[in-house]
């Protein structure tokens, strides 16, 4: 009886679905093509991986809080477009930069978490005027052209970020660990501390914490910060691996990273996320953007497959809740 209620507490966990939806995933792609769990190809899957995975961390505390952030994607194209542009005209060393960059990050989303908990703005608009007032600032400040990057070659901060490595057959780089890092934090501050509690309960109930006596608003707005730095971070990261700093990086990326976590069982009303969902889910987008080039199909055909797997995984979700509050 006992094997029973953890087999069912397994399969009604929100995290049951995407780990499903990933093995099967595979499974389809490596029966069509097996170099598809080729050391190169799973090298070029963790390489993709981390930049969207380090924003949909930060997003799924945030969207836990009950709020979700549309300027990450222009946060990520503008904070590197900052760093390069102090570097190259010779104003401040790179490490400098590159800490300018992040503080303006954090101050985009301190800004965004002072609209909506001070003048009650909802997110989505707050954010949304702010993907339009950064994306502006970064094609204004470079004039619609890429900033060169080239010079970070053998400096210590790229190496710290991006350096690249091989274990056996697989090519790494830094950066990976630096996502698993954030990911093992971001899980233990959300399932195991009292700001954990604090962040579901402002998403679940803001009324009902206030009671108890926790500061909804610094919550929210910290949480901002967090997204809007982690955005920053990330853009940096690209830029350096990708040798191009382009004020036009990033678009689109506030969805697929919103994707990547309702797929994962992350409730876009709030009160309920997971990391180790928001994980699965972002492996399930970025092995479906590679799967589906090796086995031949089009690439413009993402967005179809993305869209069918978030209308099931949705469907799939409504089903487990189902299940689980009648007590099946």
């Amino acid at each position: 009886m006992q094997n029973r209620s953890l087999l069912q507490r397994f399969v009604g966990a929100p995290e049951f679905g995407p780990l499903v939806l990933l093995i099967a995933e595979m499974a389809v792609f490596t029966t069509i093509n097996p170099a598809f769990l080729s050391a190169l190809n799973i090298s070029n899957i963790l390489m993709f991986t981390v930049e969207l995975g380090l924003i949909a961390l930060a997003m799924t505390l945030l969207m836990t809080s009950g709020e979700f952030d549309l300027s990450v994607g222009s946060v990520f194209g503008f904070s590197a477009v900052v760093m390069w542009t102090l570097f190259n005209a010779g104003i401040m060393p790179m490490e400098a930069a590159f800490i300018v960059a992040i503080a303006i990050a954090l101050l985009i989303g301190w800004v965004n978490g002072l609209f909506v908990t001070r003048l009650n703005i909802p997110s989505f608009l707050v954010t949304l005027g702010m993907l339009l007032v950064v994306r502006g600032s970064a094609l204004y400040l470079t004039d619609g052209f890429p900033q060169r990057t080239w010079n970070s070659e053998g400096t210590w901060l790229a190496g710290i970020l991006v350096g690249e490595f091989s274990i056996g057959g697989f090519r790494l780089y830094m950066s990976v660990f630096w996502f698993a890092l954030f990911a093992f934090l971001t899980h233990y501050l959300l399932t195991r501390t009292r700001a954990g509690n604090w962040i579901q309960a402002t998403g679940g109930n803001a009324n009902a914490a206030r009671n108890r006596g926790v500061n909804v608003n610094r919550t929210k707005v910290l949480l901002f910060m967090f997204s809007s730095a982690m955005a920053g971070f990330a853009g940096i990261i690209s830029s350096i691996r990708t040798s191009a700093a382009n004020p036009n990086s990033g678009m689109g990326y506030e969805l697929e990273v919103i994707a990547m976590m309702v797929i994962g069982g992350t409730v876009l009303t709030g009160g309920r996320g997971t990391i180790i969902g928001t994980v699965f889910g972002i492996f399930i987008l970025r092995t479906m953007r590679n799967g589906i080039v090796l086995v031949g199909v089009p690439g413009l055909a993402y967005n179809i497959f993305i869209g069918a797997i978030i209308l099931g995984m949705m469907a799939l979700h409504s089903w487990l809740e189902r299940r689980h509050n009648a007590g099946v």
